[in-house]
């Protein structure tokens, strides 16, 4: 079997959205369809029945056929709106395994999670979102209660010293072919010079990548080293950024610097951009071209 063949075992374009029904997670599926619609994909509605479901379906004196009956009126909803197929699970299961086992089974091309932000109250779809995320075998879009405008015009594409940006230029690149984005690269700053040489060497492997697709693009270096999470922010919110890109690297540390922290800093960013959480380790599996 070769390499393409492989990849495309792996990928049935389709978007997963997990719902807990709360305003959020409305709010990630009204993201998802119109993802879906743009990615000419279809969409997977998910709801984990668990401990939380049961109190819902107990207090609203209804059964588990309410549950169905909720997903179906999205059903329609949004099939009517944006003539994109949506289909529904219903699996009863801890969140942490169900959701990204399912995101392995329908072989999902992308996840949308809906996060209250790090202090939510929600059980998953707040504080713990991060872990859905890290487990997760496909790339990631955490979503507050900001609404998508028109598309992922402006990129933010974060340059850290990360082990592999691959994957992560190949999403920037499908993304901008889609909607027509500038790309802003945004260039960390070290107090090392190894660090400062290696940091220089990635951007040129990734400004040679976008120069041969003739993508458009911007170069910014940070002014100072230290709290890149809140430089990278702060630039976002400066550039009217829809969608922030990172890698997910929570094992792996460099001298000064943590994956875990700053992942989860942008993942729940208070200016509530979408962030696109992309695992290294997951996607070398999973990777594939998308354009």
């Amino acid at each position: 079997m070769t390499k393409k063949e492989n990849q495309e075992t792996v990928h049935n374009k389709i978007i997963l959205i997990p719902t807990d029904f709360s305003e959020v997670c409305g709010n990630a599926i009204s993201h998802g369809v119109k993802l879906a619609q743009t990615m000419d994909c279809s969409v997977c509605i998910l709801h984990v029945i668990n401990k939380e479901t049961r109190a819902l379906l107990k207090n609203k004196n209804v059964g588990v056929d309410y549950i169905d009956k909720r997903l179906n009126e999205f059903k329609k909803y949004y099939e009517k709106k944006y003539t994109v197929h949506i289909d529904h699970l219903v699996v009863e299961g801890s969140i942490f395994e169900v959701i990204n086992q399912v995101a392995k089974d329908i072989k999902a091309t992308l996840m949308i999670l809906g996060t209250h932000g790090k202090k939510g109250l929600q059980h998953v779809f707040g504080s713990y979102a991060l872990r859905v995320v890290i487990d997760s075998p496909v790339p990631v879009i955490v979503v507050q209660k900001r609404h998508i405008r028109h598309g992922y015009n402006n990129i933010i594409f974060p340059i850290s010293n990360e082990l592999e940006p691959r994957q992560k230029v190949q999403w920037a690149s499908t993304i901008s072919n889609l909607f027509n984005s500038k790309i802003h690269l945004f260039q960390a700053l070290e107090t090392e010079d190894e660090l400062n040489s290696r940091l220089n060497i990635i951007t040129r492997q990734i400004t040679k990548v976008l120069d041969e697709k003739k993508l458009p693009y911007s170069l910014t270096i940070a002014d100072k080293p230290g709290d890149f999470a809140n430089q990278v922010i702060k630039y976002a919110v400066k550039n009217c950024a829809d969608l922030i890109m990172i890698m997910t690297e929570p094992n792996y540390d460099v001298s000064g610097f943590s994956y875990a922290k700053w992942s989860e800093r942008l993942m729940f960013n208070e200016a509530q951009m979408p962030v696109m959480c992309i695992n290294p380790f997951n996607l070398g599996t999973y990777y594939y071209e998308l354009s």
